[in-house]
């Protein structure tokens, strides 16, 4: 045996992601995976336990940033030289790329946590060179340190960015949070290699809820749908990946247009010249990646896309220039030197050239990507370009809206911005929410709810269907503002809306009597139902608003309809995953650790809160109990399937039929970690911490979206 095959150390734990071990998930893949839950543990974390970051950004000297950011665009570094001496174009892309990985259907993404530090945004061939950026910003996160995240840092480099080649923004809101390992919930899709396509069915409907076009892209193939130059094919790709970002038909081309009024695309040469990404790269590139062997590698050498040039004849100035060009030229199709397709215009004016990047005293053409001439050929864009073109002052407000909303989208409402560039106006998006009154008698207002004739599942049943649409992801939804009244909410079968309305005529009669909000009625109604089943105290902190059917986007708020809701035993459909990783995700959307859902799935059970009543196990559904773990893991009973999501419980001795339960209530009993959990809460011992941690997980619940509270 060769020395070097004889390892010096006890080398006995699993070192690598894919090492020689095989794990848990090499065995048994189809187990859920509940470590999404525990994510970001407190131990990953290098702050101090105290540490608060909202608050010491409160401390941050803003404007001392901003002059110093804005220094830094202009701060060309020979390591890796600015295009035109102004690095605002790449710090855009930057900042666009953090934010634009939002999408709608489950609010993941976006800028709000730092993550593109990590894989695997960190190597997407759409974020390519980006690691560049992220290093020059490092002198300004070294010197301003636990006052600034990174996550605020990428989203306010672009908007010094934007102001200092002259453009308008429309504001700013710090408090972003710094994550400090990768996320591991967020599904990119299911291919293995980079720029694959297997995410269409049918007529190209894209998956739900993916946000891009391939793996490892923002939106779409700059080229065209998989590579193919077509502007209208392209056009489709883009308003459907917009779309999924909360963009209309004009905001997409605003973004677009401004986007690409400043900087340019880089493809000097083939891109068999660029090495790995920064998380294949060897370890002496010290976390750079893609590294270019052609030419210098840099400055005009640079490989990114493939497609190479400027977009406009003045590219790192805030101008018209993108739709000027646009319709002031035919264009033809070619290809760059790195044999991407691009378009060039016929017979440019000398006028409308643009400087060479590297050198100022060459001119060269302008370009534009398959999915620019979408906003050209497309009858819809072609519409709004037109009238941009012709309306300057209005492009430019439409594009900085778009733009403070593609950067605050995922950031809840405005009551969580900090900073001084807040702006005053309120928008739809934000899920506007009124004060409300917190000063009313609880007391009476309980003594009501308590005597309105409401059964203890109306009123559980009621606030649960009201707070369990919050979202940690994008902090939308939760129980403030009553939405749960308004168009769409009032009609999800999920809330039964022939009780729901019942319950809620009710609530607004008591409301009224003792001026308080109706959801805070709604909370405060599940609190008692708790509270008579349980005989335990749970906390109520009164001051939610009531929002209008004029501040609710009814479109917007579609995405958050349970279309299944394991905490209900509810599913509208059958699904291609199976009802307990729904349930799991659902968890994980809303900020649930494993033992909160087990608690409270276990709790709810016991009140009767089940579709067909699986999983009730209990007689008396008035009492809060922990009867629905004892029954789960009994070993009396034999399960049987009757369909993909129902199972009959037969008594060993008997041979009867005594339960019903799905596949929801199963794996409590069956998943090894769930199992575990549940056993704290069934044994004997256990029946008093079952019911103080189930109103601690409640409590969580109803109160996710105070962040008036902060």
């Amino acid at each position: 045996m060769d020395d070097i095959s004889k390892c010096p150390v006890m080398h006995g734990s699993v070192t690598k992601i894919k090492g020689d071990s095989t794990s848990n998930k090499d065995w048994w893949p189809n187990q859920i995976n509940l470590g999404i839950l525990h994510q970001n543990d407190k131990r990953s974390n290098p702050m101090d336990k105290d540490f608060d970051y909202r608050s010491e950004f409160k401390k941050l000297d803003f404007f001392s940033l901003k002059k110093d950011l804005n220094d830094l665009m202009t701060d060309s570094k020979e390591w890796w030289p600015a295009d035109y001496g102004h690095y605002g174009p790449f710090f855009i892309r930057l900042t666009w790329h953090a934010a634009g990985t939002y999408r709608t259907w489950d609010g993941r993404g976006g800028g709000g946590t730092g993550d593109q530090r990590f894989a695997p945004l960190n190597s997407w061939p759409d974020n390519g060179n980006l690691d560049k950026a992220r290093r020059l910003l490092w002198p300004l996160k070294k010197k301003y340190g636990k006052q600034i995240s990174w996550a605020d840092l990428f989203i306010l480099a672009g908007n010094v960015a934007i102001e200092s080649m002259g453009g308008k923004t429309f504001g700013y809101s710090g408090g972003r949070t710094d994550i400090w390992a990768p996320p591991e919930d967020i599904h990119w899709g299911k291919e293995n290699e980079w720029l694959q396509n297997k995410r269409y069915s049918g007529d190209r409907e894209l998956e739900t809820p993916l946000g891009a076009v391939q793996m490892g892209l923002i939106y779409v193939n700059p080229q065209g749908p998989d590579g193919n130059p077509d502007p209208l094919a392209s056009a489709r790709d883009i308003r459907e990946t917009f779309a999924r970002m909360a963009m209309n038909d004009a905001e997409t081309v605003a973004l677009t247009a401004g986007g690409h009024t400043f900087g340019k695309a880089h493809g000097a040469a083939a891109e068999s010249n660029v090495g790995a990404e920064p998380e294949g790269a060897p370890i002496e590139q010290m976390g750079f990646g893609w590294n270019n062997v052609h030419g210098v590698g840099k400055g005009g050498d640079t490989i990114t896309s493939g497609i190479e040039g400027p977009w406009t004849a003045n590219p790192t100035k805030w101008d018209n220039g993108y739709f000027t060009l646009l319709f002031k030229y035919e264009w033809e199709l070619v290809k760059s030197p790195a044999g991407a397709h691009q378009w060039h215009p016929i017979n440019p004016e000398e006028s409308d050239l643009a400087p060479d990047a590297a050198n100022s005293s060459k001119k060269v053409t302008t370009i534009m990507t398959t999915a620019d001439m979408a906003m050209k050929m497309d009858p819809a864009y072609n519409v709004i370009s037109k009238r941009f073109h012709d309306n300057p002052d209005e492009f430019a407000d439409t594009f900085a809206r778009a733009w403070f909303k593609l950067l605050h989208r995922d950031m809840g409402p405005k009551t969580r911005y900090l900073g001084p560039e807040i702006p005053k106006e309120e928008l739809i998006w934000q899920d506007p929410i009124p004060k409300g009154n917190s000063n009313f008698n609880i007391n009476t207002a309980k003594d009501k709810i308590s005597k309105s004739g409401l059964s203890i599942q109306e009123l559980v049943e009621t606030a649960w269907a009201s707070a369990s649409t919050y979202r940690a992801t994008d902090m939308r939804g939760g129980a403030n503002g009553a939405r749960i009244r308004l168009s769409p909410q009032k009609d999800w079968e999920a809330n039964k809306p022939n009780q729901l309305k019942s319950v809620l005529e009710i609530y607004e009669k008591i409301a009224k009597e003792v001026d308080a909000s109706i959801a805070d009625i709604i909370v405060l109604g599940g609190n008692v139902g708790i509270e008579k089943s349980s005989g335990e105290k749970v906390p109520f902190t009164p001051g939610r608003g009531d929002a209008s059917q004029e501040q609710t986007d009814i479109e917007s708020f579609s995405v958050l309809e349970p279309h299944a809701d394991g905490f209900r035993n509810f599913q509208k459909q059958e699904f291609s995953v199976s009802p307990e990783e729904i349930l799991l995700d659902k968890s994980q959307l809303m900020g649930l650790t494993a033992p909160e859902m087990t608690v409270l799935i276990g709790g709810l059970r016991s009140l009767g809160i089940s579709t067909n009543e699986n999983g009730v196990f209990n007689d008396n559904t008035n009492v809060l109990s922990n009867d629905f773990f004892q029954n789960i893991l009994s070993m009396d009973v034999e399960w049987k399937p009757l369909n993909s999501n129902q199972y009959s419980g037969i008594d060993k001795s008997s041979g009867k039929e005594t339960k019903k339960a799905s596949r929801i209530d199963l794996v409590f009993g069956s998943n090894s970690q769930l199992r575990a959990i549940s056993e704290v809460y069934a044994c004997d011992d256990s029946k008093e911490k079952f019911l103080k941690d189930f109103v601690s997980a409640w409590n969580k619940v109803m109160n996710f979206d105070r962040f008036d509270l902060e």
